[in-house]
């Protein structure tokens, strides 16, 4: 029997094993490997970051198969913007393309999480039509946010100074905000205000750290560090991930 055969029924067994009552609503990952895979290859780390794009759509369909209700991809932090310039440019462009496709293809709703006024100005308009046209085609789906421009700290700093600005709108003192500011607030003015925090967050490429990745939102995520590039991230990847979930006790603090 050969090897592809046994790594079809592999993954046929994986997936059969799945408890639907134990999958999560909410699954976060982190794209991470694009240049260490293209480097090892001899390509330029753009190589890296088209082939990454590419896997994408295939994520979202394995997500949408097993009954995912929503992904957050990790696509670009605030860190990543300051790489060579030349390497950011033709990175935006990967990344405007991507969302192009996926804004485009019906099954999915996209959602733009990140600090927008970040990037150049045209990449941030281009990204924002692509979200205004899907949200305008797709009205049922996969929710898909999209992190790009994304920092932890960046995120929960525009939430605090989007909540104090609210405040003094409405003829709060900086110390009148300070004494009514509650968790809920600051959860409210995130850039994923109103949706699900993430129940699994799955990092490719081997690294352990969450790197600022939904900071907040994460309090009660499980976490899953895979050793795959994320261009080689196949379904089997993400199959193990569901099970090393679904075999987790969660205790959410308690």
């Amino acid at each position: 029997m050969g090897s592809g055969v046994l790594y079809n029924l592999y993954e046929r067994r994986l997936a059969r094993n799945l408890d639907p009552a134990r999958l999560p609503r909410h699954v976060a990952v982190m794209l991470d490997g694009n240049r260490r895979w293209a480097a090892a290859l001899g390509e330029p780390a753009a190589h890296g970051h088209r082939k990454g794009a590419d896997n994408i759509t295939e994520l979202l369909k394995w997500s949408a198969d097993v009954g995912i209700e929503r992904v957050t991809l990790w696509m670009l932090s605030t860190e990543n913007l300051g790489r060579d310039p030349e390497e950011v440019a033709e990175l935006l462009e990967i990344i405007c393309t991507a969302i192009d496709k996926l804004a485009d293809d019906g099954r999915w709703r996209v959602h733009l999480v990140g600090a927008l006024d970040l990037l150049p100005p045209d990449v941030a308009a281009r990204l924002s039509a692509a979200e205004a046209r899907n949200a305008k085609r797709v009205r049922k789906g996969l929710d898909v946010n999209v992190a790009i421009g994304y920092g932890g700290r960046h995120e929960i700093t525009d939430a605090v100074r989007a909540l104090l600005r609210e405040k003094a709108a409405k003829g709060y003192t900086i110390e009148e905000a300070a004494n009514v500011l509650s968790v809920d607030d600051i959860t409210d003015h995130l850039y994923t205000a109103g949706q699900p925090d993430p129940e699994l967050i799955i990092r490719t490429s081997g690294e352990q750290r969450i790197s600022g990745f939904l900071l907040w939102q994460s309090v009660h995520s499980e976490f899953y560090f895979c050793e795959t590039y994320w261009p080689d991230f196949r379904r089997v990847d993400f199959l193990r991930a569901l099970r090393d979930y679904g075999q987790r006790e969660r205790r959410l603090g308690k």
